[in-house]
């Protein structure tokens, strides 16, 4: 069988949307007319795992700084250095309560659009 550019390259779109693993188990499907399924991709899904994976990293690099505070935490030895230690992690427990609320405002603004649809 040939096909030209244009053939090909409309070919290779369909078989690309389809499930098919195979370019040659599309094209079988399609000469001996079975049913193919076609991939549904919901593009609100994607902006929202695009967010909860930023948010996802955000934390993770948050945890980790926390982490670190802690332990840092139980090594100090005097009153003093605790009171340095409490100082200097306000900013970080100030960046977790807004990374918190930030997310807990985005669920609640794509709640708000999910439940219209």
């Amino acid at each position: 069988m040939r096909l030209n550019q244009q053939e090909t390259e409309q070919l290779d779109k369909y078989f690309k949307a389809s499930t098919c693993q195979k370019l040659s188990d599309y094209v079988r499907k399609v000469i001996l007319n079975k049913p193919i399924n076609i991939k549904y991709r919901n593009v609100s899904l994607d902006d929202f795992m695009k967010e909860v994976m930023l948010f996802k990293k955000e934390l993770n690099a948050i945890g980790n700084n926390f982490n670190q505070a802690v332990h840092k935490l139980h090594t100090l030895e005097k009153f003093g250095d605790f009171q340095q230690w409490a100082a200097t992690n306000e900013h970080d427990k100030k960046r977790i309560f807004d990374k918190i609320d930030s997310i807990l405002n985005k669920l609640n603004e794509i709640h708000s659009v999910w439940s219209r649809s």
